[in-house]
């Protein structure tokens, strides 16, 4: 059976390819979940009318996703976090928290367009990519530091005697 695609399906095709699938697939599977059309003359002129309109719209959200891509490329983004004396965080910096702070910039990023392989672990700059639409791929700058800690002897609470002074029990 032809049929038409309304949506994209992986190992299938794009929205609005015109592909052959057995006749139950179609039937049990892309036709109830409406992600195709059966390919008639009368289907086949709507999808040409589909076809031109998903081109203008791409056109129009591509130049929309470069122009943020743009506005992105001067951001720096930073955390301070609690680490340990070779660099290696307490927590973690994922995207969420990248997610967040862009947000504070005045920037909606989902974090599931944000591309960590996995969260930030340790002190430094990151240079992140943000994928903003197909093509289009915006990188922000993100800086670890680490949280600036008391030095000296160990901090305890006032009024608190040291163990060493302790007056020993026999």
């Amino acid at each position: 059976m032809e049929v038409i695609l309304k949506e994209d399906v992986l190992h299938l095709g794009n929205r609005g390819d015109l592909v052959k699938v057995a006749d139950g697939y179609a039937r049990n599977f892309l036709l109830p979940r409406k992600l195709a059309m059966q390919a008639t003359q009368a289907n086949k002129a709507v999808v040409d009318q589909m076809k031109a309109s998903a081109a203008r719209r791409y056109a129009t959200e591509k130049a929309q996703a470069e122009e943020l891509a743009a506005k992105l490329a001067p951001v720096e983004v930073e955390f301070t976090r609690k680490s340990s004396e070779a660099g290696h965080l307490f927590g973690s910096v994922t995207s969420s928290d990248i997610a967040a702070a862009l947000e504070t910039q005045g920037f909606e990023i989902d974090r599931r367009k944000i591309q960590l392989d996995e969260p930030l672990k340790s002190i430094g700059e990151f240079s992140v990519a943000i994928k903003l639409y197909r093509e289009v791929i915006a990188h922000v700058k993100v800086k670890v530091l680490a949280e600036a800690t008391e030095e000296g002897p160990a901090a305890e609470a006032p009024g608190a005697e040291p163990a060493a002074e302790a007056p020993a029990a026999e």
